[in-house]
């Protein structure tokens, strides 16, 4: 009779609210199903994401406490990532998840790897990684011709060049010191001397 009494007393003080559970779990799918479409503008998919934010928000004040703020909570992170939601809809091909773009990366790692024999991490990806990367997933895309790949704006060009020197001599130097630290310095204390 105790264990009875017991076992009602946690069904009741646990039971759900089927009808606004799915309520709220309709508004959460309708925004995943405007995040999923393909053929949609980005403008109007966020204005559609948007609208239904705010629906979210008039409705949750009819609603008990609980789901008052469960609701606050989720529109508060929504809104924290708001401006950065979109973004990967405004580029072509780009991945729309982070496990999309980690199995990017992840599958260019594993190119490098068995081009290389290496196990580790791949100091020329770290060094070339800006255009290295890019050119891994590119070539997954398309197949360029010779012309694609000439440089159309040789300022942008020589810009990458530039950066791509400046991160291998960095390496270099990193390197020299590493191996023989007192000779490094030494010749950097003798060219400051000299100049």
């Amino acid at each position: 009779m105790r264990l009875q009494h017991l076992l009602n007393k946690a069904r009741e003080s646990t039971e759900t609210d089927w009808k606004t559970l799915e309520r709220v779990y309709g508004w959460v799918h309708r925004l995943a199903d405007i995040l999923g479409e393909e053929e949609v503008r980005p403008e109007e998919r966020q204005l559609r994401f948007l609208l239904i934010l705010m629906h979210m928000q008039e409705q949750a004040e009819q609603l008990d406490p609980h789901w008052q703020r469960a609701i606050a909570h989720f529109l508060k992170v929504t809104r924290s990532y708001a401006p950065h939601l979109f973004f990967c809809y405004q580029v072509p091909d780009l991945p729309r998840t982070n496990n999309g773009l980690e199995q990017s990366f992840g599958s260019v790692r594993h190119s490098e790897r068995r081009a290389t024999g290496r196990r580790g991490a791949i100091p020329g990806l770290v060094v070339h990684g800006a255009v290295r990367v890019q050119a891994a997933l590119a070539t997954r895309v398309k197949i360029f011709t010779a012309h694609d790949l000439a440089p159309h704006n040789l300022q942008a060009w020589r810009a990458v060049r530039a950066e791509v020197s400046s991160r291998q001599d960095s390496r270099r130097k990193q390197f020299r010191f590493r191996k023989d630290s007192c000779a490094y310095l030494a010749n950097v204390e003798r060219r400051l001397l000299s100049s």
